[in-house]
């Protein structure tokens, strides 16, 4: 049988194995946005249950708590961070009130685990209360970016550990190349030469990159707010409150949080948010990059630079037999483009708060949550799906940088500007190699010259000479 809970709007039905209660209900009801509900990321979930434990130990520290209530709250937030009761937190990501739905759902959650640790019955709220116990001293407005904030830095671990794992994946490719020659390009024309394990190298640095950035941003993560309260000025948090809370905080997540200068600033403010979906954002156009280049060093088979071979992972096409597509770059691709927009979200939102709290933290929260989630799969698809699987076509590479006209300009120091222009003139206009015009028509260099001049270490590390 349901039971029935009430607030000041009235009344509201619950299924009775619910630990959600009424307001939960109706934010449920209200803000069927998304269909995403908070349970789509336990770390989140797992933050709310850290945020609501320091707070009930801060207030049973200050004597403001009654320490059986405080003790069983503590009890059932433990079980939240121990991962239960994800299922019941069902409000949609996005909704109006700046997460206080999401707020209650956690107080109603943990009020209701703590009624069952005293042998109460769910719902008897004079014993243990969502708001007068489990929210004592507390508002949306700090407890929500302080668990969102937490929840981002324990969701970008793993993040992070998939970048680099793409990174070593990327070095290991480098190396693997390292004697590959073939043609670097700059506007998509033959440019000079370098090895394979010179492009996948210069890839892998560049994710090391972000790596570097995304972890600096990430400690920016644990400057909180948490006892500002609804505009930072504290109000019904008790005397020396946010200091502990954020201390106690610290202790039991092993985390180095700490409680912002200026609570009214803080409250208001999402800037981090800014800084870090646009790491985000700048990661993805790396990996855009990066994929772009795959696309064109595989292209053809026959017909196109042919200098890699991604791994076959599907056929390619309905109508076309044999034709095998680069679905992987595609789709993170395609990811690349998403978090791109969904940084314009952020954008947006963080520009849209208005004076003492910006109440569009709800889809700041979907935004980098989505962001973070595609991406991590992204890159770990590329690198098990496409990167560890690419071979190279290093004969083939070989044959298109002695063929090419664009060698002429390691020989500019010998020769000059004016004389190599010429040379790769006449190349252009006969198809001969520079090899025969250089050594065996003009007699410019002797072909013993010619193969040091052209040799792999000096093609792809040129020395200077005169």
């Amino acid at each position: 049988m349901p039971r029935i809970e009430r607030d000041f709007l009235g009344e509201k039905q619950i299924p009775d194995d619910a630990y959600y209660g009424v307001q939960t209900e109706r934010g449920r009801e209200n803000f069927h946005i998304t269909g995403m509900p908070i349970s789509r990321e336990p770390e989140f979930v797992r933050a709310f249950g850290y945020v609501k434990k320091a707070a009930a130990m801060a207030n049973r520290d200050l004597g403001v708590l009654d320490t059986p209530i405080a003790e069983a709250i503590i009890t059932a937030c433990d079980r939240l961070i121990a991962g239960e009761f994800v299922d019941q937190f069902v409000t949609d990501f996005i909704q109006g009130g700046a997460g206080t739905s999401t707020n209650m759902n956690a107080n109603e959650v943990i009020a209701n685990a703590a009624l069952e640790h005293l042998g109460r019955p769910k719902g008897e709220y004079q014993t243990v209360n969502p708001n007068d116990h489990v929210n004592f001293g507390q508002s949306t407005n700090d407890v929500y970016p302080t668990a969102f904030r937490l929840a981002l830095y324990l969701r970008l671990e793993r993040y992070l550990a998939a970048l680099g794992a793409l990174q070593i994946a990327l070095s290991g490719k480098a190396g693997e190349f390292q004697n590959v020659l073939k043609m670097g390009r700059t506007h998509l024309q033959d440019a000079i030469p370098m090895s394979l394990g010179q492009e996948f190298g210069g890839w892998a640095t560049t994710i090391g990159d972000e790596i570097q950035r995304i972890n600096e941003v990430r400690q920016m993560l644990l400057a909180v707010n948490l006892g500002a309260t609804a505009i930072g000025t504290m109000v019904t948090a008790a005397p020396g409150y946010p200091e502990l809370a954020t201390k106690h905080l610290a202790q039991i997540t092993g985390l180095n949080f700490s409680l912002a200068r200026d609570l009214v600033a803080a409250t208001t403010d999402t800037g981090t948010y800014v800084l870090l979906s646009g790491v985000l954002k700048h990661t993805s156009t790396k990996l855009t990059k990066i994929c772009n280049d795959l696309r064109l060093l595989a292209s053809g088979p026959r017909c196109g630079l042919h200098e890699i071979n991604l791994p076959q992972k599907q056929p390619g096409s309905s109508i076309m037999p044999g034709k095998v597509n680069p679905v992987i770059p595609e789709v993170v691709n395609q990811v690349g483009f998403l978090v791109i927009g969904l940084d314009l979200t952020v954008t947006l939102a963080a520009s849209a708060g208005q004076l003492q709290l910006n109440v569009m933290e709800p889809v700041i929260t979907f935004a980098l949550f989505s962001s973070i989630t595609t991406m991590e799969r992204a890159v770990i698809s590329l690198r098990v799906n496409c990167i560890e699987g690419i071979t190279a076509n290093a004969d083939h590479t070989q044959e298109m940088v002695l063929g090419s006209l664009g060698i002429i300009t390691v020989l500019k120091p010998t020769l000059g500007y004016e004389l190599c222009s010429a040379i790769a003139k006449e190349g252009h206009a006969t198809g001969k190699s520079l090899h025969d015009i250089v050594v065996n028509e003009r007699g410019l260099l002797t072909e013993e010259k010619w193969n040091e001049v052209f040799s792999f270490n000096n093609l792809i590390n040129p020395q200077f000479e005169r």
